[in-house]
């Protein structure tokens, strides 16, 4: 296919605030408002009954930031004029082509502002963030973070309770290889089929295409189901809001409220809880980047079965690679990965190479099932695993830094 010829044609302007068609001869413009129709997306999947009456209660409150992104508009229809929430429970929705000046990544360094206000003593019940273009999201309790790759798993546990569009039960659920494994711990209790995917959206849209997939979620702050296929920040907002009011719905008002916390420490309970953490080294030198690759490499290849590291035993150290289930397609080099005997995991990727340098991504994993550390900070836990992973990986030594650019 090719574009053979461009005509133009001289026509007054439209106005684009106006929904409507406007015709000039036999040329027409239509203004439509997206959401509308995704609105009416929504209301097939979610119950709108049961929230709305869920955030009338007096006990309840919700603030979700839309950092001046694109779904400021989205959430003042959905949030406020649909299900009754205060205009106060949007921040910063008014969309900005800078963001005023932000970072709309909804993670907790570039939404200080929504986690100052989640960790303060009198916090909303809900916190929620998304980012620039909508299809990620920040999920927050009063003083409680919900790691991504947990929020994918707890959206699919309470799913088919919860949300009248999963009533029937999930046809099957998938991850991006570096998200941690507590969805596969779901999807094995639900007896439901379950795909590791390589880092991209297209590998989970073929599965939902093909009636594999429900819900899927990447460690990134994406999370998604198959009433779109894609990634949809406002979705996982309204399921875990929908969480939360089917858990609440027979505790009367001014009883003690089932809160994130609750949902959270319920789930680690049945399934336990697998610590996760990812560390990103930004604007690296492409040449500092591709020397430390290469040396994890051959610590790969130098590093069989029953390796010790520190004290961890590998189980299998290996070059992630996918072959898609549906069309057959095969994707390598998708991730170095150490995996340990109990099922701890250590993974390096780089990603975002070019003029601004590379990016070095390290995720860290590590399963518990003792209660008594469920509620410990994941740098914590993690400290053995990630000491481990920096002395394997020399990063340090390669790359210069001392310390992460971000931290998840």
């Amino acid at each position: 296919m090719k574009i053979s010829t461009l005509k133009f044609g001289d026509l007054p302007d439209v106005d684009l605030s106006k929904v409507g068609t406007s015709k000039f001869g036999d040329f027409e413009v239509e203004v439509v408002d997206p959401v509308d129709d995704y609105l009416a997306t929504l209301k097939e999947v979610f119950d709108f009954p049961m929230l709305k009456k869920y955030v009338a209660r007096k006990d309840f409150s919700i603030i979700f930031d839309a950092m001046h992104a694109v779904t400021g508009p989205y959430a003042k229809r959905i949030l406020v004029q649909e299900l009754g929430a205060p205009a106060s429970a949007v921040k910063d929705g008014v969309p900005a082509p800078d963001f005023n000046g932000g970072h709309p990544d909804p993670n907790l360094t570039y939404a200080e502002e929504l986690v100052k206000i989640m960790w303060a003593d009198k916090a909303p019940v809900l916190g929620a963030a998304s980012d620039g273009d909508g299809d990620r999201n920040m999920i927050l309790g009063h003083k409680f973070f919900i790691n991504p790759s947990d929020s994918v798993a707890m959206i699919a546990a309470y799913a088919q309770e919860s949300i009248p569009y999963y009533k029937g039960g999930l046809k099957g659920v998938a991850r991006s290889m570096p998200t941690s494994g507590a969805l596969d711990r779901v999807a094995k209790a639900l007896n439901l089929p379950f795909f590791e995917t390589p880092t991209g959206w297209k590998f989970f849209g073929n599965l939902m295409d093909a009636g594999k997939c429900s819900v899927c979620g990447e460690e990134s702050f994406g999370t998604g189901g198959d009433h779109i296929r894609e990634k949809d920040g406002i979705f996982a907002v309204l399921a875990w809001l929908s969480i939360l009011a089917y858990k609440n719905k027979d505790v009367p008002e001014g009883g003690k409220l089932v809160t994130v916390r609750d949902v959270a420490m319920e789930h680690w309970s049945k399934f336990g809880r697998n610590f996760f953490s990812r560390y990103d080294y930004e604007e690296v030198s492409d040449k500092d980047a591709a020397s430390m690759i290469d040396h994890v490499r051959s610590v790969i290849a130098s590093s069989p079965k029953g390796t010790k590291f520190g004290d961890f035993t590998l189980d299998v150290a290996d070059d992630f690679e996918y072959v898609d289930p549906i069309d057959g397609s095969k994707a390598s080099k998708q991730g170095l990965r150490f995996v340990f005997t109990d099922g701890s995991r250590i993974i390096f990727r780089l990603s975002g190479t070019g003029s601004a340098g590379a990016t070095i991504r390290m995720y860290i994993e590590q399963y518990t099932n003792d209660p008594s550390k469920y509620e410990l900070d994941a740098q914590v836990a993690l400290a053995p695993i990630i000491k481990v992973a920096l002395e394997l990986s020399q990063l340090q030594k390669f790359t210069g830094r001392e310390k992460p650019t971000v931290i998840t």
